[in-house]
């Protein structure tokens, strides 16, 4: 099938009379009729559900058909886009554990692994995505367990090289994550190119209506866990905690990761996506690549009009032919990247502060890739606490404003932002 057919046909098939949308299992708990029946589900012997934290039927449908359009064998839903890389990463990476990752990536993820994963014991080294091949391989260690990356980083745009970073991975004998959220599998399928497990804060586009909070981890199913056993104990010896299972050899390539994923993490972390968020979330899904679509050719037209703009000093699009990641996203993101764009505002951040003032269709929120368009100045709100000095060396200079490009009518979008910036003249 193709995409846009899978968006409203992978992962559940009724059968005759039964509901043509995926239903909503609203349950805490599933009633056995022995003990036995019960005892074979907690080990792993047979399918099936006995409590919500662990799977539930919803969450598992759309977690397939999610795990179906990015080219995968086995997918699991979470609460969040946060805990997604977490258990991702931490599925592999314990305690004295090092992971090599992209600096360019969303400054929540950074403060998970840099932070809260470092109090955790596992150790994080950041590096360039505009690195060499020979600077990427230094930051490698003995102890290095995973590679993680952005396919478009929130906010930078920056574009991930994935061969590369995959193709240093592999030669290391660990996995690439990417986290896939801005293209979407409809723009990008970062397997296709060398990923070995795929994340999203599926909040994002793949709601795409600011309705349900939720992520997502895909395994492709190609990592060869045994054939580097040495690194992944977690997964190539028994595990006690599940009457000594052994993951990569009871459920292979295609099933070992997401399995211990689910049975050891979300057991115990229990950061798990609710039925009626996972099916808010295949609503959006089933419209998808026809948004992903509009989104794209919307913000390509916008972020053309701001470059031509003379209240505008600088943008940062892939889509533009000037763009440093114009290259990378030809080749990766061959069809759009998605629907934001980060730009200056000409005269500063009370220029920028200005234009916020007077947009009139934009909302102003820290949301993104929403249908409806958002708008957010960093200096005045997420990074308020900082001075111009401090944001220009964050990389989030004081005129930088982060637009989201929606779904209404790309003319009444154009006119908005020129009358925002029609008053800065006076600025």
């Amino acid at each position: 099938m193709k995409q846009g057919t899978k968006c409203i046909r992978a992962g559940y098939a009724p059968g005759n009379g039964e509901p043509r949308q995926v239903p909503i299992v609203q349950s805490t708990t599933f009633r056995y009729e022995t003990s036995e029946d019960m005892g074979r589900l907690f080990d792993l012997e047979a399918e099936g559900y006995f409590y919500t934290r662990l799977q539930n039927p919803t969450c598992d449908l759309v977690a397939a058909k999610i795990a179906a359009l990015e080219g995968g064998t086995a997918g699991m839903l979470t609460s969040s886009g946060q805990a997604a890389n977490f258990f991702a990463v931490f599925n592999i990476a314990t305690a004295g554990d090092h992971v090599v990752a992209s600096s360019s990536i969303y400054g929540g993820t950074f403060n998970l692994f840099a932070v809260t994963m470092a109090k955790m014991g596992v150790e994080f080294t950041f590096i360039s995505p505009d690195c060499t091949p020979d600077e990427l391989e230094a930051a490698f260690k003995p102890n290095t367990k995973a590679v993680f990356g952005e396919t478009i980083a929130n906010p930078a745009l920056t574009v991930l090289d994935i061969e590369k970073f995959a193709t240093a991975a592999h030669a290391h004998g660990v996995p690439l994550i990417v986290d896939n959220t801005f293209p979407t599998p409809i723009m990008c399928r970062p397997i296709e190119w060398g990923a070995d497990i795929v994340t999203h804060s599926t909040t994002k586009y793949m709601d795409g209506h600011s309705s349900a909070l939720g992520g997502c981890i895909v395994d492709a199913g190609r990592f060869d866990w045994m054939a580097h056993a040495e690194k992944f104990p977690g997964l190539t010896t028994p595990d006690e905690s599940y009457h000594g299972i052994t993951y990569a050899e009871r459920f292979g390539l295609e099933g070992a990761f997401i399995t211990k994923a689910t049975a050891q993490l979300m057991r115990d972390f229990g950061s798990m996506a609710s039925p009626q968020n996972a099916y808010l979330l295949n609503l959006g899904l089933e419209s998808l690549h026809v948004r992903m679509e509009r989104h794209g050719e919307s913000a390509q037209a916008i972020a053309e009009h701001l470059a031509a703009h003379p209240r505008v000093s600088w943008v940062s699009f892939p889509g533009l032919p000037g763009d440093k990641y114009h290259g990378l996203a030809e080749k990766y993101l061959p069809n759009g990247s998605c629907g934001v764009i980060s730009f200056g505002v000409a005269g500063g951040r009370a220029a920028a502060e200005c234009f916020m003032r007077n947009l009139k269709v934009a909302h102003i929120a820290t949301h993104v890739a929403d249908a409806a368009t958002c708008c957010l100045h960093p200096a005045s709100s997420t990074h308020r606490q900082m001075n111009d000095e401090q944001l220009a060396a964050a990389g989030v200079p004081a005129d930088l404003v982060r637009l989201s490009v929606g779904l209404e009518d790309v003319s009444d979008l154009l006119a908005d932002i020129d009358q925002a910036l029609k008053p800065l003249s006076r600025i």
